[in-house]
């Protein structure tokens, strides 16, 4: 029980944590400067507010003591008394002969932060009856003491019981972790951003677009070496696409002269059943050619731009039908994303093409979802057995294990399409489709 309420308070604050390392990095720096403040903030209240305020309140009420003590002992130099301590003190004494203080008003006195400890020094120094009222005057705190001859009342500034000293700490205290926060803020988005531009960059060159720009080495040296490392990254890989590339022309035109030889000397040797048979096994030999050199060329030499995926599925649907099958698709609205054609559409012909070749009927669906693509394949046919979902990916491999291409195919078709989706930053699953048959989803980044 303890563990799990643990987790549940764990996941609770990661909940609440930023999830940006700039926000983080913010969330480190200012929490201590918080907490130093808040302590520092309870000391000074505690004891520099305290200090303060006892002195201000012995003061003013030694004050009204030497006032009190003079009015009884010579009432009669009471007013030149009073007008003395107001011109030098700034204190307004007040003299009413016969006044009672109202006992009700003592019990329910509610004394605030300025006048809590004034409050505490009458009730030390002068024993007597008092009433202190913060409430009647914005600026003011008037004091009623009860004597014997009737009530005397001091009006007493606030300026003289509450020291100013306060105000310049909280401005100062505020001020100070404004600027802080500031420089801290400042300091922090320009370490961020370098770690944004290599994750923006990586993203873009994962997606298989045209990355021409270096990263600049800015930020902190760990940030400098991620960046001079993916720079080295990127051009190792685009040098092994290169010569690969290259390598592939080569192999491609030795394999293609000696079969051009070979069919022309068949087209001389006239018409018969083995003759024809050859030409269909050099016919085949020349599509698996094919096949192999688009695995290993994964169409790198298209660039990567606007497009719109309605289109390439439209025309598809055209090419399917000047061959008679009719294909059943639906497109929810408009759905534009960056990538390679030519590309896009051999992944989704690859698979309608292997639908096609074990069912009689293929349905084709797109529709955005959030910041994807999202394009289902489904068929009515035998569908692939969920041991081999996984397998079927790898080259060459054929649930068909006859060397009939017509049949099994050259192994390569799935293995195309998911390597052109994950150039595009996407990937593809296999399900169980709803018609019955085999279900492919493609989840393509917009």
């Amino acid at each position: 029980m303890a563990k799990k309420q643990t987790s549940v308070i764990r996941h609770a604050f990661r909940a609440i944590l930023p999830k940006t390392l700039f926000g983080r990095s913010l969330l480190i720096i200012i929490t201590p400067l918080i907490v130093v403040q808040v302590v520092t903030a309870y000391a000074f209240f505690n004891r520099h507010w305290d200090t303060v305020s006892y002195s201000l309140a012995q003061s003013i009420v030694g004050e009204i003591i030497y006032v009190m003590e003079d009015a009884r002992a010579r009432p009669e130099n009471f007013a030149n008394v009073s007008d003395l301590f107001d011109d030098y003190l700034n204190l307004q004494f007040s003299l009413f002969p016969g006044d009672i203080l109202d006992v009700t008003a003592l019990q329910k006195q509610n004394f605030g932060l300025f006048a809590s400890r004034l409050n505490s020094s009458l009730a030390e120094r002068v024993k007597r009856p008092f009433l202190i009222d913060t409430v009647s005057f914005k600026e003011q705190v008037v004091v009623q003491i009860q004597l014997a001859e009737g009530v005397m009342q001091v009006v007493i500034p606030q300026e003289r019981i509450f020291s100013t000293t306060t105000y310049a700490f909280i401005l100062w205290m505020v001020g100070s972790s404004l600027i802080i926060f500031m420089v801290a803020s400042l300091f922090m988005r320009n370490q961020v951003r370098p770690i944004q531009r290599l994750s923006e960059v990586a993203e873009r060159f994962g997606k298989g677009e045209d990355i021409t720009d270096t990263l600049k080495y800015q930020g902190a040296l760990e940030v400098k070496s991620a960046s001079l490392a993916f720079n080295r990254m990127r051009d190792r890989i685009f040098r092994q696409m290169r010569q690969r590339t290259d390598m592939l022309s080569g192999v491609s035109h030795d394999l293609r002269t000696p079969l051009t030889r070979m069919k022309l000397q068949l087209a001389m040797m006239g018409e018969n059943q083995d003759i024809e048979e050859l030409k269909n096994d050099i016919s085949d030999m020349e599509q698996m050619i094919e096949d192999y050199l688009a695995f290993a060329r994964g169409e790198e030499n298209e660039k990567p731009r606007k497009i719109l995926l309605n289109k390439i599925i439209e025309n598809i649907y055209d090419d399917y039908a000047r061959t008679g099958f009719l294909l059943h698709y639906h497109l929810e609205g408009t759905l534009p994303l960056t990538g390679r054609p030519n590309a896009l559409k051999r992944c989704i012909t690859n698979l309608v093409g292997n639908a096609r070749r074990y069912a009689d009927n293929v349905w084709v669906q797109a529709g955005n979802r959030g910041d994807e693509v999202e394009i289902l394949i489904d068929d009515d046919g035998p569908g692939i057995p969920t041991r081999s979902r996984k397998d079927v990916f790898k080259p060459f491999f054929r649930l068909d294990t006859s060397r009939n291409p017509k049949t099994g195919g050259t192994g390569l078709g799935l293995a195309i399409a998911r390597d052109i989706a994950r150039i595009h930053g996407g990937d593809i699953s296999l399900s169980k489709s709803p018609q019955g048959g085999l279900r492919v989803q493609i989840r393509l980044p917009i």
